[in-house]
């Protein structure tokens, strides 16, 4: 089987960026388990899209859970040049998230993609947020300046449309402690845009990786407390991204295909009375997707393991909510704009 890959020469520029950025933060989070952990590798795994016909990517899995909760670095390409059915040329992403094991190492959300419609308009998506259990202040400034540095013209837009993302309005609290996040982005340099994209994702998996590695090696011993409060903190995490989070929506109602990759993104365990408790809080039909997100784990003295096969159910879950109560779709998170999303070119 084999993956058939986008033509235009701006998508296939976009895949050997992101592509390079995959091995770069594989590298670094490799470097951290040889240097603190078991030395283990990521694991590959690759998913096709129709057999490959439209495309598919490689996941790359961490696998030294003496370091790692979860950690998923996802690159894709799907692409329909030749379906004259579909408006969407193509979409070129990495995705990634990284779950340290430690409670006092925060965790990050990284995203960067490049779409490109048939009717021309072709624009960025970049995401960068930390999203710590227990924050440390001194990594927060860190990860902040980073990005300032990186994109000093953007970041004000961006850290604004961040903060209005990651907002969970049912909790009254943000997901994590530093958003950034442009959507829809594209100026007349398309060549400085590349450039923009390319050195905010580049430079922040530098700087998370000495994040974390100071983190592993500097921090206290961790405690019962503290192992608690990351457990809260991961249903709060499982719970925005699959109540809120658009482009994860967006991937689960396109297709079946990538199910348990789309949801790379979970912790290994969250408090499932928590969960529960939260269906209160949403507005209508809302509450059916919580209670059916509920009913997917199993629970043991209130905590549930995410496995490959609760992933799979918590993703029908979301799909089939969606389908039912598509108007719900306006309760997801956006920007300054809602996406043109792939789900509305496929």
């Amino acid at each position: 089987m084999q993956r058939i890959t986008a033509q235009s020469p701006s998508a296939q520029s976009a895949m050997a960026l992101v592509t390079k950025l995959q091995q770069q933060l594989v590298s670094r989070m490799e470097a951290i388990s040889h240097e603190v952990g078991n030395k283990q590798a990521f694991e590959p795994i690759e998913w096709f899209r129709n057999d490959g016909k439209f495309g598919g990517g490689i996941r790359c899995v961490a696998t030294d859970e003496s370091v790692f909760n979860r950690g998923s670095v996802n690159v894709s390409q799907v692409q329909y040049e030749a379906d004259d059915t579909k408006s969407l040329a193509s979409a070129t992403a990495l995705s990634s998230i990284i779950h340290p094991k430690n409670p006092l190492a925060p965790s990050v959300h990284l995203h960067v993609s490049w779409t490109e419609l048939k009717s021309g308009h072709a624009y960025w998506r970049v995401m960068a947020d930390l999203n710590p259990a227990i924050e440390n202040p001194e990594a927060t400034a860190k990860f902040r300046e980073t990005l300032m540095a990186a994109a000093p013209e953007q970041c004000d837009s961006a850290f604004e449309q961040g903060d209005r993302y990651f907002f969970i309005p049912a909790l009254d609290r943000h997901r994590g402690v530093c958003h950034f996040y442009l959507e829809n982005y594209q100026t007349d340099d398309k060549a400085a845009d590349s450039d923009m994209a390319v050195q905010v994702i580049s430079n922040i998996i530098d700087c998370y990786a000495e994040i974390l590695a100071d983190a592993l090696t500097k921090t206290p011993e961790t405690t019962e407390s503290h192992l608690a409060q990351q457990r809260a903190y991961h249903t709060l995490y499982l719970f925005q991204v699959l109540t809120l989070d658009r482009g994860t929506t967006s991937g689960l109602l396109v297709h079946d295909q990538n199910d348990v990759g789309i949801l790379g993104s979970l912790p290994s365990h969250i408090d499932g009375d928590l969960l529960d408790s939260w269906q209160h809080k949403v507005p209508e039909p809302q509450h059916e997707l919580v209670m059916g997100l509920v009913a997917c784990t199993e629970m043991v003295s209130g905590t549930c393991y995410i496995d490959d096969e609760t992933k799979q159910a918590l993703a029908i879950t979301v799909r089939e909510h969606y389908k039912k109560h598509p108007k719900a779709l306006d309760f997801q998170a956006s920007g300054n704009t809602i996406p043109t999303t792939v789900s509305n070119h496929r």
